[in-house]
């Protein structure tokens, strides 16, 4: 059954045209029949006020967000537009209150399991809120940024969270001009419309380098994160501090740059495993770099963590399910998803003043650390 042109080749099967009567409807096997029901009545703002016993306004500033109202009228409002099955109309808010009712959300990798929990969080409160979020991914490229931002600023979002930190400062400058709130991961510094997560990668750290301790070990390197990223020098220089707090210390060699993905943990232990004294414990920037870490180390013939303990940070859901499961500090996402939306969502509400959000981290003891081998503890007594 072929057209060519828009004309019909011969033998194709011919369209058959349907007309149908607002009364009643005829088929050609079935004969006529009537169209039963009625169309269901269009809800609109009016008919929510009705129901919720409120005036329309009240309505508006429920749905936009423009003036806050007292808990009780809001949960009836809600409840009115939930039983009549309203759905206002986005372009019209926005064209009514000046507002997009969007949130951008900017992060450094969607594949990296640590940044969709932290929007699949971010997200869910959001649409509790009645708002949108539209996300952008850097993929770690600094020049990326540039094209994330102008996204944002043609799409007149209501405020930004960057959770990556790849960020020129010219385009926070930019962001902040236009009076639009941003709330940073880790990197940014408290004012007017600017918010900040703030981190606790030292504490965090601290509990593993005493567990590593604890089981012997004193040879302890460190695979950073790409050194172009504020968040990896964070986590390298609390490392370093903390071995130092320790008393151990600490020789360059222990020190190697990855990029915050399996290949990079590969590679970076590949190098440590040629030192002429390796590590016997080595710490991950991330978990993917840990796990990348776990797969060389197999690959060497070597055992974790009979010949060397490994450990990540960041605690996305896999690293339990790994052979061994992995030892890791916990960054509560939930936590960082949701304080990063309440502080975009208060700025909005309440006025430019930023805040500051400190989330704690905790070791998470799993099996990929052990004791560290006699071979090992023989060397560094005669060392």
């Amino acid at each position: 059954m072929g057209y060519s042109d828009g004309v019909p080749s011969p033998g194709a099967v011919q369209p058959v045209r349907v007309l149908l009567s607002t009364k009643e409807s005829h088929s050609p096997l079935l004969g006529p029949r009537k169209v039963t029901g009625s169309r269901p009545p269009y809800m609109n703002i009016r008919e929510v006020a009705k129901k919720a016993g409120v005036s329309t306004a009240t309505v508006s500033r429920v749905v936009n967000g423009t003036v806050p109202v007292s808990t009780v009228v809001e949960r009836q409002v809600r409840s009115a537009i939930k039983a009549l099955g309203y759905y206002p109309n986005t372009h019209a808010r926005t064209l009514g209150s000046g507002r997009s009712h969007m949130y951008g959300l900017i992060i450094s990798d969607i594949a990296n399991p640590f940044f969709p929990d932290i929007l699949k969080f971010f997200e869910r409160i959001a649409v509790e809120h009645g708002q949108e979020v539209l996300i952008a991914n850097t993929d770690y490229q600094p020049q990326r940024m540039q094209v994330c931002v102008r996204r944002m600023l043609e799409r007149r979002v209501d405020g930004v969270a960057i959770m990556t930190s790849e960020m020129d400062p010219k385009l926070v400058r930019l962001l902040n001009k236009r009076g639009i709130p941003i709330v940073f991961l880790d990197t940014g510094r408290v004012g007017p419309n600017i918010s900040n997560v703030f981190i606790d990668y030292v504490s965090g750290i601290e509990q593993a380098i005493e567990h590593l301790i604890s089981l012997g070990h004193k040879r302890i390197a460190f695979v950073s994160g790409p050194p172009t990223l504020a968040s990896a020098k964070t986590r390298s220089n609390a490392f370093a501090l903390s071995l130092t707090r320790k008393g151990l210390s600490l020789s360059a060699d222990y020190m190697q740059i990855g990029n915050h993905r399996i290949d990079g943990g590969q590679n970076a232990m590949a190098k440590l495993l040629k030192l002429r004294q390796p590590p016997t414990a080595v710490m991950g920037s991330n978990d993917l770099t840990a796990i990348g870490m776990m797969r060389e180390i197999h690959a060497a013939g070597l055992q974790v963590p009979g010949d060397i303990s490994v450990l990540g940070f960041d605690d996305i859901e896999i690293s339990n399910f790994l052979q061994p499961p992995l030892t890791t500090i916990r960054v509560p996402r939930a936590e960082i998803g949701v304080s990063a939306f309440n502080a975009l969502y208060a700025a909005n509400r309440r006025g430019n003043d930023g805040t500051e959000y400190r989330i704690s981290t905790e070791l998470v003891i799993r099996e990929s650390t052990g004791l560290v081998s006699p071979r090992s503890r023989r060397a560094d007594e005669i060392s």
